[in-house]
């Protein structure tokens, strides 16, 4: 951290599309998100995945969470693709790192995932995956976006036999669970967890993980009707596992999100354990056993600086992305990094996948308890969170606000007067016009002091606005 405060401006963490944001196309089913656009964003990937084999026959994985409007969209998803030729292979009601596990492994073009993963029941979302399990290119995205608004001329339809098919691949996700248990190296046997499946996709598969390997598994909201996603409960909604743990006496608890590609934990007290605490403990461990390249965990710019002096004190380095675990992945693929992550609960483990993977994280916890001999509680405490403080100011012109030369001023003033016990970040909103003001700092009154001096240059510059 050396002796300066950590000054960051951002701009735009999200590149946003018309549809597509970093994390797919998401918005109300049958309201932003239709059967029809769903159908077309299949008509499109089916065609361009099929100019590139010989018989034009692309293959595709698709898996669901367990929203209602899920299943409408598979089959709007599912007659795009086959119509333009495409082979279409269902994993049905699976977690997303499944999708992902399973293209990757099975060659296929891409993989999409119906989710809108820690959002209300009435949204959802298309996430699609390349070959190699990650994020698409935003080239494609953009293309598709072009089709579906009607800037793309028509694309042929597939006839006869070119007509593609639906296939039951039930066993791909199987696979997927069996990878899952093969991957810890001591069983759990004498533990006690607790799981919070968010009656989403994990409620089908961590359970049967977790008893495979010997724990004795206490499951809470594992029973979806397709309208109780997420509803007060998972990873948003922690408080049910907090109880869960505290009142049944267990070792550790782990909450999943709808889609189960993040994870967060409560320890034995029913203490939270976001995803910073998780990144530090595991990227220790790995480091005591020269299994972290170059010493690095790969964060976003909105991990605690409590982490980052975590790191420093145990002779470990951090890279900073923009927000996004999109962007985290990228940069771990680029640089052959083992371990990184946001503190929502995202985490990549890239010796084991390319993509956040909450049931596997969950597992890596467990991992480093047991190979640590201790308790969640002792190697989450390791690491201090600083308090932090985070408003949004409504502007009319986001990156006329950044560029302020008097708002930059009282950034780097307040950057200055933190030193090295707190950082500044100011950054853009992808998706409202808003600047975000975050400051972390030894106390909750210095970061609002700070806070406040850059938001009341923004209004004195008169660059906020109403609403």
């Amino acid at each position: 951290m050396g002796n300066k405060a950590i000054q960051v401006f951002q701009k735009g963490e999200n590149a946003m599309g018309k549809y597509f944001g970093t994390d797919g196309f998401r918005g109300e089913a049958n309201v932003t998100l239709t059967a029809e656009k769903a159908f077309k964003v299949g008509r499109y990937l089916g065609w361009y995945y099929g100019t590139k084999h010989p018989d034009g026959k692309a293959q595709i994985a698709i898996g669901k969470d367990t929203r209602r409007s899920s299943y409408m969209l598979e089959d709007a998803l599912c007659a795009g693709l086959t119509s333009s030729g495409a082979d279409v292979y269902l994993l049905h009601v699976t977690t997303t790192p499944s999708v992902s596990y399973v293209v990757r492994t099975d060659g296929m073009d891409c993989g999409i995932m119906i989710s809108a993963s820690h959002n209300p029941f009435y949204d959802n979302g298309i996430k699609i995956m390349r070959a190699n399990g990650q994020k698409i290119e935003a080239e494609i995205e953009t293309k598709i976006e072009e089709y579906i608004d009607g800037l793309i001329d028509e694309i042929p339809y597939a006839t006869r036999e070119g007509i593609g098919r639906t296939i039951d691949f039930s066993a791909g996700r199987n696979r997927y669970i069996g990878y899952l248990m093969t991957i810890p190296t001591r069983a759990f046997k004498g533990f006690r967890v607790g799981l919070d499946c968010a009656n989403g996709s994990s409620s089908a598969i961590a359970k049967s993980v977790f008893e495979a390997l010997g724990a004795k598994v206490v499951v809470i909201n594992n029973s979806p009707d397709g309208t109780n996603i997420n509803r007060g409960c998972g990873s948003t909604h922690i408080e049910a596992l907090q109880n869960l743990v505290t009142d049944n006496a267990l070792d550790v608890g782990f909450a999943y999100d709808g889609d189960a590609d993040r994870c967060l934990a409560v320890d034995e007290h029913g203490n939270v354990v976001n995803g910073d605490h998780i990144m530090f403990m595991c990227g220790k461990y790995l480091h005591e056993v020269g299994q972290l390249p170059d010493e690095t965990v790969v964060t976003t710019v909105m991990s605690n600086i409590g982490l980052y002096k975590a790191l420093e004190a145990n002779g470990m380095k951090s890279v900073q992305t923009k927000v996004g675990d999109k962007y985290v992945a990228e940069c771990m693929m680029d640089n052959g990094y083992e371990i990184g992550g946001e503190q929502s609960g995202h985490i990549i483990f890239s010796k084991y996948a390319t993509t956040g993977d909450g049931i596997l994280t969950s597992l890596m916890v467990m991992q480093t308890m047991i190979e640590k001999k201790a308790s969640l509680s002792a190697l989450a405490g390791e690491m201090k969170v600083y308090p932090q403080v985070l408003k949004n100011v409504r502007v009319a012109d986001k990156a006329a606000a950044q560029a302020n030369p008097k708002v930059q001023e009282a950034v780097r003033a307040a950057a200055a007067a933190l030193g090295s016990d707190g950082r500044i970040l100011v950054r853009e909103s992808g998706t409202e016009p808003k600047i975000r003001v975050m400051v972390e700092a030894t106390s909750y009154e210095i970061c609002e002091k700070y806070v406040g001096s850059v938001i009341d240059v923004i209004n004195g510059e008169g660059l906020a606005v109403e609403g």
